[in-house]
C-alpha cells in the first residue's frame, strides 16, 4: 500500500513537469506576454541576436494589414530557431500592446490572447527547428502613432534572446520615435525601458522651491556629498520626474504606501547590476521580497554610477491608462520611504537599514516642500527614550541614595518612613514602571517578536524579569533585627546590580539596532561616559564611607584641659570635633557629589535623548 502511495505522487510530479515542459514546447505562452520572458531559469543572451525582423511597410492606416518576417540573418552564426514571442506595442508606451495578428501558416505560429486582446501574440505551436516565420499584423482603430514590433526568439532552452527591436511603422504623416534598445532583463525581470547616462550628478538646488525633497542627513547635497540619500520629484505636463540618489553596494529604492508599515507599496528601484543600472517598478506584499512588475510604466530612464553611488532618474504618467491596483495613482497622497541594501545578479536583499520614512503624508504633484523624515519609528524612539532614562538615570539615582545616605536627614520622614527610604523606593518603582512601559513599546510596533535583533530582546526580556523580581522580593523582606535579614540584602543587592548590569549591556547594543541607529562611534563613547560618571561618582562616596578621605576633619571647636601626667602639672591642647559640625561637613560633602553627578547625568542623557528624536 505505501509503496502504492509513492508511485502515484512520483506520477503526479511527472505529469506536472511534464504539462510544463509541453506547455513550453507548444507555444503557450501567455505567461510571458508582459515581459516576453521565457521561464526558463536562465538568463537570456546579451549577444547580438542572429535574426532578422521586417515589415513589409513602414507607414499604415487604421485597418492595414502589415506583413511581418522573422527569419534566421544570412550573416547569423545559427540556421534556426525553435520558439518565438511576437507582438507588437505603442512605440511611445512599451508596455501597451496594440492591435492584433492573424496566420499564415497555422502549422508553425499561432495566436495568444495576452492581457484582454485576442490574438494580440503570435508563438510556435511546436519546438520543431524554423528559419522563417511570417505573420500578418492588423492595425486597430484609434492605433498609436507610431507601432514597434518586438520578438522574443528561443534557439535552445538556455540560449534565447528577449524582445528583440523589430521595425516600428507610423501611420502616414508621423515622424517615427527615436531608436529604442529592448535587448536584456533577467529572468522574471519587467519591460526594460531603455536608459541613457547621466552627464552629471543630481543636485539639491531648487528643493522646496522648484522641487519636493527628502534626504538624509537633513540638507545634504547629492552633488557634493556621497554619503547623502537623494530623492527628488516634480510635475511635468501630465507625469512626475523623479531623481533618486545614494550610497550602496546594490541598490536604492522608494516607495509611496498609505501608512507607515512596509506592505502593499508601489515600489521604485535602481539596481546596480555590474557597470550599470536597471530602472524597475515593483511592488511590496507585506514585509515580503518586492514582486517585480511584467509592465513598466517608467519613461526617460537615465542613470550614473560614481564613488559607491547609485543615481537614476525617470518619469511616470500621474494617471496610468490600466487599472492596475499595484501601481498608485500620483495625484493622491502617501507616506514615502527611501531605502538601500545589497544586491546579487540583479537580484535585490533586505535593506541594510531601517527606511526613511517622510514624517507626514505627501501629494506627490502637490507643491514644492523640503520633506522631513526618519529612519526611526515613533514607538521605537519612545522606546529607547524610556530605557535609557530608567536604567542610565534613575536606577542610578536610587542605588546612590541606599548606599550612602541612610545616615543623613536622622530627624526627617516622609509618610511615616526615613527620607533615603522613600526616595530609593520612589525612584526604584518609577525604574520598573518605566520597564514595563518600554518592554511593550517593540511588540505593539513590531507586532510580536523580532527576528532581527539578535541577543537584545532576549537580554531586555532577562532585564524585565530582574526588574519585577526587585520588588516583589522586597515586599517579603525580613525585620532589620532578623537573623536571616543578611540573606535578604545580599539577594537584593545581587539581583539589582544584575540588573543593573544587564541593562546597560542591552542598551549598549539596543543603540545600533537597525530601528534605532545613532550616530556611532561618538554614541557609543557617549554611553559609555554616562556610565564611567555612575561609577566614578559611587567610587568616590565609597572611599569617603570608609573613612580614606580627610573630609569632615577640619574643626572649628577647640577644647583645652590639663591632665596630669606622672604628678607633673602639664598642659595639652587636644582637638575635639563638635558632633554635629562633624556630620554636617560629611553629608554636605556627600550633596555636593550627587548633585555634580545628576547634572552631568542628565547632560549625558540630555544629549542621547535629542539624537534619539533626530534619528
Amino acid at each position: 500500500m505505501e509503496v502504492l502511495k509513492k508511485a502515484e505522487v512520483v506520477l503526479v510530479l511527472l505529469s506536472v513537469c511534464l504539462e510544463t515542459v509541453i506547455s513550453y514546447g507548444d507555444g503557450k505562452v501567455t505567461v510571458a506576454c508582459g515581459n516576453m520572458t521565457p521561464q526558463h531559469g536562465y538568463d537570456p543572451s546579451t549577444e547580438d541576436p542572429p535574426y532578422d525582423i521586417k515589415a513589409d511597410k513602414i507607414k499604415f492606416r487604421p485597418a492595414d494589414e502589415i506583413k511581418v518576417t522573422l527569419s534566421v540573418a544570412a550573416s547569423g552564426s545559427t540556421s534556426h530557431f525553435k520558439g518565438f514571442l511576437i507582438e507588437a506595442r505603442n512605440a511611445w508606451n512599451l508596455n501597451e500592446a496594440v492591435g492584433s495578428f492573424k496566420l499564415i501558416d497555422s502549422t508553425i505560429s499561432q495566436l495568444l490572447q495576452c492581457g484582454e486582446k485576442d490574438g494580440s501574440a503570435i508563438s510556435h505551436t511546436s519546438d520543431s527547428h524554423k528559419a522563417e516565420v511570417q505573420v500578418i499584423w492588423i492595425a486597430p482603430q484609434g492605433s498609436p502613432p507610431s507601432v514597434q514590433f518586438l520578438v522574443t526568439v528561443v534557439r535552445k532552452y538556455k540560449d534565447y534572446w528577449v524582445r528583440i527591436p523589430g521595425p516600428v511603422v507610423s501611420q502616414n504623416g508621423v515622424a517615427p520615435p527615436p531608436a529604442q534598445s529592448t535587448i536584456g532583463g533577467s529572468i522574471g525581470a519587467e519591460i526594460t525601458v531603455p536608459s541613457s547616462t547621466l552627464s552629471k550628478s543630481f543636485t539639491s538646488e531648487g528643493c522646496g522651491i522648484k522641487k519636493s525633497c527628502l534626504r538624509n542627513p537633513a540638507g545634504c547635497d547629492p552633488q557634493n556629498d556621497t554619503s547623502c540619500h537623494f530623492l527628488s520629484f516634480w510635475t511635468e505636463s501630465r507625469s512626475v520626474v523623479f531623481e533618486l540618489s545614494g550610497p550602496a553596494e546594490g541598490y536604492v529604492s522608494f516607495a509611496l504606501s498609505l501608512d507607515k508599515w512596509m506592505g502593499n507599496d508601489d515600489v521604485y528601484m535602481c539596481i546596480r547590476d555590474t557597470d550599470k543600472v536597471d530602472v524597475k517598478a515593483a511592488y511590496v506584499l507585506g514585509r515580503t521580497h518586492p514582486e517585480i512588475s511584467s509592465e513598466n510604466y517608467l519613461k526617460d530612464t537615465a542613470w550614473r554610477l560614481s564613488d559607491g553611488v547609485i543615481q537614476c532618474s525617470f518619469s511616470r504618467d500621474i494617471q496610468l491608462p490600466t487599472d492596475d491596483p499595484k501601481r498608485f495613482s500620483l495625484d493622491q497622497m502617501y507616506y514615502i520611504f527611501m531605502a538601500h541594501g545589497r544586491a546579487q545578479e540583479g537580484r535585490t536583499h533586505r535593506h541594510d537599514r531601517q527606511p526613511l520614512i517622510s514624517t507626514n503624508q505627501k501629494l506627490v504633484t502637490g507643491p514644492p516642500e523640503d520633506l522631513s523624515g526618519s529612519r526611526s519609528p515613533l514607538l521605537i524612539k519612545y522606546h529607547g527614550a524610556i530605557m535609557l532614562i530608567a536604567w542610565m538615570s534613575t536606577v542610578s539615582a536610587g542605588v546612590i541614595m541606599a548606599r550612602y545616605f541612610k545616615p543623613d536627614w536622622p530627624e526627617s520622614s516622609i509618610l511615616g518612613q526615613k527620607v533615603w527610604f522613600q526616595l530609593h523606593r520612589m525612584l526604584m518603582t518609577l525604574t520598573v514602571l518605566l520597564t514595563l512601559v518600554g518592554f511593550v513599546l517593540p511588540f505593539m510596533y513590531r507586532g510580536g517578536w523580532s527576528k532581527r535583533a539578535g541577543i537584545h530582546p532576549y537580554l531586555g526580556c532577562v532585564v524585565m524579569a530582574l526588574a519585577v523580581i526587585q520588588p516583589l522580593m522586597a515586599l517579603f523582606r525580613p525585620a532589620p533585627d532578623a537573623s536571616r535579614r543578611y540573606i535578604f540584602n545580599w539577594m537584593h543587592f545581587g539581583t539589582g546590580t544584575l540588573a543593573q548590569v544587564v541593562a546597560v549591556v542591552t542598551i549598549f547594543l539596543g543603540i545600533h539596532q537597525q530601528a534605532l541607529v545613532l550616530p556611532a562611534p561618538w554614541s557609543t563613547g557617549v554611553l559609555a561616559s554616562i556610565v564611567v560618571w555612575f561609577v566614578l561618582a559611587d567610587l568616590i562616596l565609597e572611599v569617603h564611607r570608609r573613612g580614606f578621605l580627610p573630609i569632615g576633619k577640619h574643626f572649628k571647636n577647640v577644647k583645652i584641659y590639663m591632665e596630669h601626667v606622672n604628678s607633673e602639672d602639664k598642659e595639652e591642647i587636644v582637638f575635639v570635633p563638635g558632633e554635629n559640625e562633624t556630620s554636617s561637613a560629611e553629608s554636605l560633602f556627600k550633596n555636593i557629589v550627587l548633585a555634580i553627578y545628576l547634572c552631568g547625568n542628565l547632560a549625558f542623557l540630555t544629549f542621547l535623548l535629542w539624537n534619539i528624536s533626530e534619528v
